[in-house]
This record gives C-alpha cells, sequence and structure tokens, in this order.
C-alpha cells in the first residue's frame, strides 16, 4: 500500500492540468537552488556545512578528499600520496551511505559502492556542501533522499560583466614528490543565454617521499624503527571537463561530459619491514548528463539524464604473491524526473522517479556479470511559515538482480521516511533550533552479493535510523567590526542495522559476506565561524569544528569487542582555519587534529592507534597588471613533520611543499 500511495501522489505531478501556463512570475526556486551553497542561510531546515569561493581556494588541498577533512563528523580514510585512494566516512555510518552529487547528478559505483574522492580535483570547484540527511530542498531526484548523508560539489559557472565574452586561466603547481600539475579553464559567453566552460587538467607525481617506521612487538621491545622511502606511489592522470549552460524564458539546461584516466601504483601497507609492492591500477572514469529545470507558475520540474562508463584495469605482480591481472567493467544508464507544486506560498508538495541501469563485466573466471535495475520513487512535502519549517519525504526503492547463467536473487523493496523541522524562537531569526528524523538504507554491491568465493546472494540492505538535534546562532552585520558569526551545535544518535561484513567460513582463507553487525553511534558536532573587519583592508577570518563519537558495536554480547569502538573511529577530532587578507596578500593557517582510535574490533593495547595533528601553512600574493590577473602561492604541509598514519602501516608524508602559479584573464 505504502508503494501505491508514492506512485500515486508522483503521478498527480504529471497530471497536465497543472501545467498550465501561468504569468511567469519571480520564482523563490532558484533563490533556494542557490543558497544551498551559501555559508550563512537560515533556510536550510538541515543541518548543512559548506566551503565556497576564496575560503575553498585557500585551503591547503589537493583534492575535494582533502577539503572535506574540515567538516565537523566527517572521517576520511587515506591510504597516502598524491595519488593513494582516498574515501569519506559521514559520522561513522559507513562510505556506502554518503552520497556524493556532483552538479546535480549522484555518482555511482555499483562494484564496491565506494567513491575514491582523490580522483576529483578542487581546480574548477565553487563550492562544497555537506548535507547530514538530506538537502534542505524537496525538488530533487528520488535517488537522492535515500542517502544518510550526502555531498554536493558544484563546478564554477561562468559569470560575465557587460562586454566580456571569454575568461582564460592557466595554473601550473609543483613541489614535492616530484610534482608537476599543470590545468587550465576557459569560459566562452556564445550567446546572451548560453555559455560554455572547458576545464583541463594533468597531474604527475612520483609519489616517493620519505618516512619513519617504527613499531613495537606486544612484549614492548622495539622491532623496527628506520626512515625510508614510499614506494609505488606514482600517478600519472589527466581529467578533461566540458560544461554547456544555457537559460530559456522560463528555465534552464546544462550540458556536462567529464572524463578522468590515470595510471597508478597502489601503495601497499608496510608490514614486516617490506616497502615495494607490484600493484597498479589503470582508472578510466567517463559521462555524460544533462539536466533541464522548468518554471511555469507554480509548477516546477528538474530533469536528468546520464549515461557513464568506468573501466578498471587492476594488475599485481608481487612476486610473493598470486599473480593478478584483472579488468572490470562498468556502465550505468541514469534517468529522473522531479515535479515540485506550491499549493500555497508557505506549502509546496513534490514527486520524484529515478531509474537506474548498472552493469558489470569482468574477465575474472566464474564471474557471474550481474546487472541491475533499480527504481526510486518519492513524495515530499514543505511547509515555510514565518517561524516554523518542516520538511517530511518517503522514499521507495525496488531492486531487481539479473545473473548471467544462475538464478537472480528476489527483488528487493526498501521504504524510507525521514521528517525535518526548524523553529525561529527570536524575532531577528539569527537563532534557530532544528531536529530530524530519518529512515535511510545501502543496498549491497555487486562485489558483497557475487565476488567469487566471498559473495553473499542473499544479503538484506544495510538500514540506518538517525536522529538529530541542534540549535544555530548565525549574524551578519556590516555596521559592525564583527561582520559575520556563525555558531551551531548537533547532537545526534544514529543507529546501523544489518551491517555487511566479512565472515570467516570453514578454512581461514575463505570468507563470506553476512548481515551481522549492528552500530550504536552517539556524537556531538560543534562548529564555529567568524569574520572580523578590524581595519581598512584588514579582513581576519577563522573556523573551527569539533567532532564527539561513541560508535560501538553491540552485535553479539558474546563477542570479545561487545560494545568496543568501531575500527578508525576517534572518539575525538576537530579542525580549524584561521585567515588574514590585506591588500592583495592573504595568509591562511589550518590545523586537523584526529583522537585514538583502535585498528581492529577489539580496543585492546595492541590494536591502539595513536592520535595525529598536522598543521598547514600558506602564503598568498594577488597582482593585476592591466586585465590580467596574476597569483603566487606557496604552501608549506605538514609543518612540523608529523610522523603518522590515517590507516595503519600506511604512512603519510612529512614536511612537504607546493608552489603554485596562476595567470587569469
Amino acid at each position: 500500500m505504502a508503494y501505491r500511495l508514492i506512485l500515486s501522489i508522483v503521478a498527480l505531478c504529471f497530471i497536465p492540468g497543472l501545467t498550465e501556463a501561468e504569468e511567469q512570475k519571480d520564482s523563490i526556486h532558484l533563490l533556494q537552488e542557490v543558497m544551498v551553497t551559501a555559508r550563512q542561510s537560515n533556510r536550510d531546515i538541515i543541518p548543512v556545512q559548506t566551503l565556497s569561493g576564496e575560503e575553498l581556494n585557500r585551503l591547503n588541498s589537493n583534492s575535494i578528499a582533502d577539503a572535506l577533512r574540515y567538516f565537523s563528523g566527517v572521517q576520511v580514510k587515506d591510504y597516502g600520496g598524491v595519488g593513494g585512494i582516498k574515501t569519506v566516512n559521514i559520522r561513522s555510518m559507513g562510505t556506502n551511505h554518503t552520497g556524493v552529487v556532483y552538479d546535480g547528478v549522484e555518482l555511482g559505483n555499483a562494484q564496491n559502492g565506494q567513491i575514491d574522492l582523490g580522483q576529483f580535483s578542487l581546480d574548477n570547484i565553487e563550492a562544497l556542501s555537506l548535507y547530514n540527511g538530506q538537502k534542505s530542498e524537496i525538488l530533487q531526484p528520488a535517488k537522492d533522499f535515500g542517502s544518510a548523508g550526502t555531498i554536493y560539489i558544484k563546478t564554477r559557472t561562468p559569470k560575465f560583466e557587460e562586454g566580456e565574452t571569454y575568461h582564460a586561466r592557466a595554473t601550473i603547481r609543483t613541489g614535492s614528490f616530484d610534482l608537476l600539475n599543470p590545468s587550465a579553464l576557459v569560459e566562452l559567453k556564445l550567446t546572451e543565454r548560453m555559455s560554455a566552460s572547458l576545464s583541463a587538467e594533468w597531474i604527475n607525481s612520483s609519489g616517493k617521499y620519505k618516512f619513519r617506521y617504527r613499531r613495537v612487538n606486544p612484549a614492548g621491545e622495539l622491532a623496527y624503527d628506520t626512515t625510508a622511502v614510499r614506494q609505488n606511489g606514482d600517478i600519472n592522470a589527466t581529467r578533461i571537463e566540458l560544461n554547456i549552460n544555457g537559460s530559456l524564458a522560463a528555465g534552464s539546461w546544462t550540458f556536462k561530459a567529464y572524463n578522468y584516466n590515470s595510471e597508478r601504483g597502489v601503495p601497499g601497507a608496510i608490514v614486516n619491514n617490506v616497502w615495494r609492492r607490484g600493484e597498479r591500477i589503470w582508472d578510466t572514469n567517463s559521462f555524460v548528463q544533462g539536466s533541464y529545470t522548468g518554471y511555469f507558475g507554480k509548477f516546477t520540474t528538474l530533469n536528468n539524464v546520464k549515461y557513464a562508463f568506468y573501466r578498471t584495469h587492476y594488475v599485481n605482480n608481487d612476486d610473493k604473491q598470486i599473480k593478478i591481472d584483472n579488468l572490470y567493467r562498468q556502465k550505468e544508464i541514469y534517468i529522473s524526473s522531479a515535479n515540485e507544486y506550491q499549493i500555497t506560498d508557505f506549502w509546496r508538495v513534490s514527486g520524484s522517479y529515478d531509474f537506474l541501469w548498472n552493469s558489470l563485466d569482468a574477465d575474472v573466471y566464474g564471474f557471474v556479470t550481474p546487472d541491475r535495475i533499480s527504481q526510486f520513487m518519492s513524495a515530499a512535502t514543505a511547509l515555510s511559515l514565518d517561524r516554523f519549517k518542516v520538511q517530511a519525504s518517503a522514499q521507495g526503492t525496488l531492486i531487481h538482480d539479473n545473473i548471467r547463467g544462475q538464478k537472480a536473487p528476489s527483488d528487493k523493496h526498501v521504504l524510507s521516511p525521514a521528517v525535518f523541522m526548524n523553529g525561529y524562537p527570536l524575532k531577528n531569526k539569527d537563532f534557530s533550533v532544528r531536529a530530524f528524523f530519518k529512515q535511510s538504507f545501502r543496498m549491497p554491491t555487486f562485489n558483497d552479493l557475487y565476488y567469487a568465493d566471498m559473495g553473499n546472494s542473499k544479503l538484506s540492505p544495510e538500514r540506518v535510523t538517525q536522529y538529530n538535534i541542534g540549535i544555530l546562532y548565525d549574524h551578519s552585520s556590516s555596521a559592525s567590526v564583527i561582520s559575520g558569526a556563525r555558531l551551531s551545535a548537533d547532537v545526534y544518535y544514529n543507529k546501523v542495522k544489518d551491517k555487511i561484513v566479512a565472515y570467516p567460513k570453514g578454512q581461514q582463507f575463505r570468507w563470506t559476506m553476512l548481515n551481522l553487525g549492528l552500530v550504536d553511534i552517539r556524537g556531538i558536532d560543534v562548529t564555529g565561524f567568524i569574520t572580523i573587519h578590524p581595519a581598512r583592508d584588514l579582513f581576519l577570518t577563522a573556523r573551527a569544528q569539533y567532532t564527539f563519537q561513541r560508535a560501538i558495536d553491540v552485535t553479539n554480547p558474546a563477542d570479545n569487542y561487545y560494545r568496543h569502538q568501531i575500527p578508525y573511529i576517534p572518539r575525538h577530532s576537530g579542525a580549524a582555519v584561521a585567515n588574514a587578507q590585506w591588500r592583495g596578500w592573504s595568509l591562511n593557517y589550518s590545523w586537523i587534529y584526529v583522537g585514538e582510535r583502535y585498528n581492529q574490533q577489539e580496543n585492546i593495547r595492541y590494536n591502539y592507534t595513536q592520535p595525529w595533528y598536522t598543521s598547514d601553512l600558506s602564503l598568498s600574493k594577488d597582482f593585476r597588471l592591466g586585465k590580467v590577473n596574476l597569483r603566487g602561492l606557496v604552501e608549506v604541509n605538514n609543518l612540523l613533520s608529523q610522523d603518522y598514519d590515517v590507516i595503519l602501516n600506511y604512512p603519510m608524508p612529512k614536511r612537504n611543499y607546493r608552489f603554485t602559479i596562476s595567470v587569469e584573464i
């Protein structure tokens, strides 16, 4: 009955009578789409963190994953080096529960469900936003309602002043690890209603850096203490991206073509004094996507279409391991239609339908070549009163898998409800109180279900229940020394049920996937931001965040690790950024701290992983020569040359440098 109800509401949004042309008005919908990336927006009823504009450019970050470290409640798994794999986990719910939306369309990986954010550059990014729960907008694809947390990546949109027809920018970076990273951006004003941009980048690095390897055996005796050079961390990658943007009398459209190619070494774990590994990986990620938004009086429609092809070639030539040479190919077709109707000035409803097809092929013996049809349906409503806002949604999901040569598992159906509320106790609305409840899930990946000698086709979806209550103070004033201040605090409780884990069966080298896990997560996120204008031409800004998390395994009281903190989740973590700007000069200091953790399920001394922190410093100067803008940037990362591992036995670089020169016209 729940699915029939959702389908009925979705169908109502397609009734032609609702789309009759009315006199075109200034639409609040477009303003809300802009507000998603605004740093100070009390319209967001859902907790959001954003880095945008110059603030994003000032961070000492190579990739999107590096920038996300400055958000509260985020854990980044980093395997080291320029080309090392980087994945993100929000509030300890697991990487697979994090959606990554690139210019309005979610990125996918049906093979293992994880997005390597190290493959995405900051060179052409306008804003990064992190939402816990879902975005503060009911006009969105049905699939977007299903993630426990979502990262939104917005690329730069061309903006032209009167008389301008083009912009161009060239940047070159060099530094430690034999880094060479040139990039270019060209923006063209094709017509009064259409613009285009082409962005290209090449990154090449040996990935060689010195690190200290020190290990103590269980008896407390020193086993190793030496300095070595990280091997097999090289990367050679190119990225090219084409964007075309157009406006219509009652709407807008976009088109994107994206291609990423890389050859990387896979820097293996440093175990038993072995430094070198024979693993290499070639990635080719390509996709094209288009989007259309139309405004017809009180009716708004958002439609997306995408085709993606991902090719991964993995080779392991290590003489001490089994030789591997495998080729994986993924294909994806995605079609989405989201529709919203404004019933009154304060009440809106929406219905969305998404169709997603994924396939995976590999030249692996006995591979079953699965493909999956996913259908997502959503219904949502939003009330926006003077001092109270509420948003509610329900997402229905139907999954059907096909397996070549085998009986397919039964279809899976999941219903995911959510309710979000926000209130303003004070007259000036600087202070707000918010709360939400949401249920979400993640489907088992193709690897979980069908990987040879390990997959389990009878797995159930992994389910998450989230509760959040928080407060926000957001104030801005152009007539005060403190031009802007923002402070937020959220207390949350998450429960992950039917967690998918690898479990040994029979012989020790044989594993299978089972729904065994139950994780209890409780935490606090605190963020603060302040901008001070103490004197003419001098601006000071500071941002800080702190996270406390107790994420414990409550699966089985008989386990030795029952109620122990789950691996790699620190109890305490935080970050701070301070910036000073004066007459084109910019000095930026950033600090990241991750507390003590355990690298295995049992919280015993042998599995203890020390806390770590890093300090990064950068200095830049902007020049202007006629119509040409120049910027020089010097960065010192890990200023104090700390020795640390994000993941055990994957040492991170000590002090390193990066130099950047940028020219823009």
